[in-house]
């Protein structure tokens, strides 16, 4: 093993610790100002810690009382873990058996690059041809409706994804396991998703996460609490419906904990996809 220098490990330690300094600091800002009462937000020179705690704010956000900032948060809460949960599980439904298909057939990637080349387009441009699509199904201001736009988005990107893990399961073992009697479905079952287990992870935390910081469509396509998510929900806030700052940060924190959860829970899976795989192999 290759010894390092003290002076080196220094150096690589003070660069990580910037690095989550700049990643954390945002964060951390926003948590005070959420806490910080209103006169704090205003204030010169700036508080950077507050002269009090006050947590009030995110149980007005939790609470459930009708026509109220909280009701409008709490459903749009429940509607963007609908939407992203459904795009995401439809998307990695999809993506496993197209990734398949792609990288065990050659002569037919051509396809994936031209479906990958649709990211090169503005959003904007497949806005009216999405909104007329909806329209005709009835499914405009639908969860349904928003999860099927974004499995538009999302089912590319994951084939893409699951298509590099396909790649890197040798077809020998793939082979191995028919020799032996195994069917195409037992194959896939045994032998190939446990070793493609990590980026089937990957690709699910990519998707939730892409799906759950979406903007643009969500504005377009929904108009009430029926459907409208989370980013949308709050851009209301933002958009001068309150005058508290601190809401607006409250609102921020806590759409950014079921993202952290589900990044926890996929560390968990890759680490353990990577070590059920190095064991298989």
């Amino acid at each position: 093993m290759e010894r390092r220098s003290p002076a080196f490990s220094v150096f690589i330690h003070l660069c990580a610790l910037l690095l989550m300094l700049v990643i954390l600091a945002p964060l951390a800002w926003l948590f005070v100002m959420s806490i910080a009462p209103a006169p704090d937000l205003v204030a010169k020179p700036l508080r950077w810690w507050p002269s009090a705690v006050d947590f009030s704010r995110y149980a007005t956000l939790l609470s459930t009382v009708e026509n109220s900032a909280g009701a409008a948060f709490t459903a749009s809460l429940g509607n963007s873990l609908t939407v992203a949960g459904l795009a995401t599980v439809a998307a990695i439904l999809i993506a496993i058996p197209a990734g398949w298909a792609v990288s065990r057939t050659p002569s037919v990637r051509w396809s994936l690059t031209l479906v990958i080349g649709t990211y090169m387009l503005p959003p904007v441009a497949l806005a009216v041809p999405l909104y007329m699509a909806l329209a005709a199904l009835g499914m405009l201001n639908s969860v349904f409706g928003l999860a099927l736009v974004y499995l538009t988005i999302l089912a590319p990107f994951t084939t893409w994804l699951m298509k590099s893990g396909f790649d890197g399961v040798p077809r020998e073992l793939e082979l191995a396991a028919m020799i032996d009697g195994a069917s195409l479905f037992q194959t896939l079952r045994i032998v190939t998703l446990p070793l493609a287990l990590p980026v089937i992870g990957t690709s699910a935390l990519f998707a939730f996460l892409l799906a759950w910081d979406e903007f643009f469509y969500a504005l377009l396509f929904t108009s009430d609490q029926r459907a409208k998510t989370l980013p949308v929900a709050i851009a209301d806030l933002a958009g001068g419906r309150v005058s508290d700052y601190g809401l607006i940060a409250a609102a921020g924190v806590l759409a950014a904990l079921p993202p952290v959860l589900v990044g926890l829970v996929m560390q968990r899976a890759l680490i353990s996809g990577l070590t059920n795989g190095g064991v298989k192999g």
